[in-house]
């Protein structure tokens, strides 16, 4: 099983990235597959609502969302670890994201969705940060899951861990460590 991963987080060993690790742990222990983003560190420019992917369903723009493109089409399993800044999902993932217009135009208007493979496809989203409201998940959650279904991911567990702000912060919560493992188990089970 191939399982795609992105590190939504600006932030070197912060709080995401401490939880992507953990989650990918037990998916590398069972043998599978991964490919991780870091878009932070890639050469990517936001979608420019051009409408070139409109009658194509290829994006126009030439840079590293090329080697995304190729890894959601091949893609069995799908995780996106970030924080919450302002009710959402940080630029450093969104941007990615957007650009996956490419993949609404080609499911929607030219009704040509990715295949599901031979596992089918399914996904996760880890949820971090210091805010206590639960507005900010939500929202935060409601882009990843038009990410998932532009994608052809129909399913997608959701885990979250509000109050957590400091860098590292998340060490200091075995238990948070422990579900993000189990979750990635539970991901990659058939």
């Amino acid at each position: 099983m191939k399982v795609i991963a992105f590190l939504g987080s600006p932030r070197i060993e912060g709080n995401s990235e401490i939880l992507l690790r953990e989650t990918l742990r037990g998916i590398k222990e069972k043998g599978h597959e991964v490919i991780m983003f870091r878009p932070s560190g890639m050469n990517i420019s936001p979608c420019i609502n051009c409408g070139g992917c409109d009658t194509t369903g290829e994006c126009v723009i030439e840079d590293d969302m090329g080697e995304i493109y190729e890894a959601i089409r091949k893609g069995d399993r799908f995780i996106i670890a970030s924080p919450i800044f302002f009710f959402g999902l940080p630029a450093q993932i969104k941007a990615p994201i957007d650009r996956c217009q490419a993949f609404y135009c080609e499911k929607y208007l030219l009704n040509k969705s990715i295949p599901p493979g031979p596992y089918g496809r399914k996904g996760l989203l880890v949820l971090v940060g210091g805010m206590q409201k639960e507005i900010g998940y939500k929202c935060g959650g409601a882009t990843a899951t038009a990410f998932f279904r532009t994608i052809s991911v129909p399913e997608h567990q959701i885990v979250q861990f509000p109050g957590v702000d400091a860098s590292g912060e998340i060490l200091k919560h075995p238990e948070a460590l422990n579900e993000v493992y189990e979750a990635g188990l539970k991901l990659v089970s058939v």
